[in-house]
């Protein structure tokens, strides 16, 4: 099955939303590349200044190999400069994946009869929580599809499930959620079990393009799931995560889109998303589409590269959707999230390693990392990157409009250096192998020199008292 953009036309969007699609193709058809262009704007984002519509579109348009490479070039010392060489790690946790949606793409839609249906009890959760905990991690992002079971007060329900498991040394200090847009009353009261980043995804922001994919549910209302953060950022979430499913349309609208995006949250709240994310379509269970708009691993990595650009202070996730070489590369030039160790089977954690082969039937679509979070940390370190686990920011408050505060101007790689330092010794103490140890200790000894005088005598000692075998201390 194939959308075709050409039965597009303006009527077909609401005027209450905020993505114009033709305003959006004005400025990739009508904005024009050349190098002086090009190289003014790649010096506008060094500055750590959010880009314009039009400034984005002109990078997107930029078809010059030699120029491409700039733009890539320019990504990798922004990111350096805001970001260091930090990288944060996560998992996700797949709660349930029953749903009343028909997403074409999607193997739990609910025409695939062959998927293997299931929510996790309590128990399991613990027991998949406890699994999680036992390889170190400390953030998780709790999946669940969009269903009536899945209510509110139900995934408030599980977030302290989550929050409450301790084992060993092992507990999770932020658990994120991607779930069904709410209503402001709903996201109320998923606010109030403690959650981080609540992260929706409106897959392709096309209007026509969007109600070709959604044959069924709640999901087929556009601009409900487009405005689902606004009602968010109204119940007092000030930490949302938006993205777009990359090879539903074409991936350069998707890109300004998301840009466009950040532009209204900006303006409404003064307050940008905390992060993008950029799944890429894969194979997925009963999946009902043709891939006319397959994105390539060369493209895919320029728009990310782009985006690192056009927003410098926004964090960028990619997950195990892609190979460990294509998560190499793009962490090089924008990525500073990515997850490690995972499993998108319902209860696949308490597996371990003994598990089958993928089986999409228990998942919603296929993994292409499959490597251990062990192996992903070591890894990061080979590649002089600092792995870190860091909750601090959400801890100590520093979201919406404060996490801009310390951001904006720099001051975040003077919390997030010593808080990733101080979240890895963790890490080589409890779970690290004794080589992935070794390789620790040297790149903690590595990047003190990255931290500001002033936290340094302190960090310190804090390093100490974890090798004492304090935990959970923080900046």
């Amino acid at each position: 099955m194939l959308f075709k953009p050409q039965k597009y036309t303006i009527s077909d969007i609401s005027k209450q939303t905020f993505i114009d699609a033709d305003e959006i193709w004005k400025y990739i058809n009508n904005t024009k590349s050349n190098a002086q262009r090009v190289r003014e704007i790649i010096a506008k984002s060094l500055n750590k200044q959010r880009l314009a519509l039009e400034e984005a579109a002109v990078l997107l348009n930029t078809t010059n190999p030699e120029l491409i490479e700039e733009i890539k070039q320019g990504a990798r010392t922004l990111k350096t400069n805001v970001y260091g060489k930090r990288i944060v790690l996560f998992a996700p946790l797949y709660i349930g994946n029953y749903c009343s949606n028909n997403c074409l793409y999607c193997g739990f839609r609910s025409s695939n009869k062959e998927a293997q249906r299931l929510t996790l009890n309590d128990k399991q959760i613990i027991q998949e929580v406890e699994a999680l905990e036992d390889n170190g991690q400390k953030r998780l992002i709790l999946v669940y599809g969009e269903h009536r079971e899945y209510s509110p007060e139900y995934i408030a329900h599980t977030v302290r499930v989550v929050y409450n498991v301790k084992k060993g040394n092992g507990e999770i200090r932020r658990v994120n959620i991607n779930a069904a847009p709410l209503d402001v009353e709903g996201f109320k009261v998923v606010k109030e079990a403690g959650i981080g980043t609540y992260q929706i995804f409106q897959e392709t922001y096309h209007p026509k393009a969007y109600k070709f994919y959604h044959r069924g549910g709640k999901k087929m209302d556009y601009d409900w799931r487009l405005t689902a953060l606004d009602r968010a950022m109204e119940a007092g979430i000030d930490d949302v995560g938006i993205g777009a499913l990359f090879g539903l349309y074409d991936w350069r609208f998707e890109a300004l889109s998301l840009l466009r995006h950040v532009n209204h949250l900006e303006a409404c709240y003064n307050i940008g998303p905390h992060t993008i994310s950029f799944p890429r379509l894969q194979a997925a269970s009963s999946r009902d589409i043709d891939v006319a708009y397959k994105v390539s691993d060369d493209d895919f990595l320029r728009l990310i590269a782009i985006l690192r650009l056009a927003v410098p202070y926004t964090g960028l996730i990619l997950t195990a959707r892609e190979s460990d070489r294509v998560r190499k590369e793009a962490i090089a030039f924008g990525i500073s999230q990515i997850d490690g160790g995972t499993k998108l089977e319902l209860g696949g954690y308490q597996e371990g390693e003994s598990k089958p082969e993928q089986d999409l039937n228990r998942e919603q679509f296929q993994i292409n990392d499959n490597r251990t979070l062990n192996k992903v940390i070591d890894e990061l370190l080979e590649g002089g990157y600092l792995p870190s686990f860091c909750t601090a920011c959400y801890r100590r408050g520093r979201t919406g409009e404060h996490f801009m505060e310390f951001s904006v101007p720099g001051f975040i790689k003077r919390y997030c250096t010593p808080n990733a330092i101080l979240t890895l010794a963790e890490y080589i103490r409890d779970y690290a192998t004794p080589e992935v140890a070794a390789k620790g200790w040297t790149a903690i000894q590595r990047n003190l020199s990255q931290v500001d005088d002033k936290f340094l005598p302190e960090l310190l000692q804090r390093i100490e008292r974890i090798k004492a075998d304090e935990r959970d201390i923080y900046f």
